[in-house]
């Protein structure tokens, strides 16, 4: 009996060698840099943008009031800053001007309701997808005039 149980836990624990050496090796993926920097999007995007989506309407206008957090934006502002920054983000990876107003980083004013917040939202993500998009290993570090005043930067660091 003994010697049966030691026979079956060693031949199960051998089997997971054995089979381990049959199944083949997945193949190596080589990424492209906009590949991987459109990934880091995503990424952020499947996080940000449902979590826009979930507040309510009537909670838009939301914004804390206590202690250090007077005279912050609203959640609807916060918003509507997030994506103002995605389209000067991809103007910039794209040396052109943003495609829409983003006024002072705070997006256009005829921008109110949830509906149209989450449509400039979910339009900036896609401009900035496009952006990502255009970078290869000959421009990611090519110094581009910056957007948020003098000097320069990369497209690598609007991206990241």
């Amino acid at each position: 009996m003994i010697k049966t149980f030691f026979l079956c836990v060693g031949v199960c624990a051998f089997s997971g060698v054995l089979v381990g050496q049959t199944l083949p090796k997945p193949a190596q993926e080589h990424r492209t840099i906009s590949q991987v920097l459109d990934r880091a999007i995503t990424l952020t995007e499947k996080e940000f943008v449902p979590a826009a989506d979930a507040m309510p309407e009537d909670k838009y206008g939301f914004a804390p009031t206590n202690g250090e957090f007077k005279d912050v934006r609203t959640f609807a502002q916060q918003i509507k800053h997030t994506a103002a920054v995605n389209y000067e983000f991809g103007a910039a990876i794209l040396a052109e001007k943003p495609p829409i107003e983003v006024g002072d980083e705070d997006g256009p004013e005829s921008v109110k309701s949830k509906a149209e917040i989450m449509k400039f939202l979910n339009d900036s993500f896609a401009y900035l997808h496009k952006a990502v998009g255009t970078i290869n290993e000959k421009n990611v570090v090519e110094p581009l005039k910056s957007p948020f005043g003098e000097g320069t930067v990369t497209r690598l660091g609007m991206s990241t």
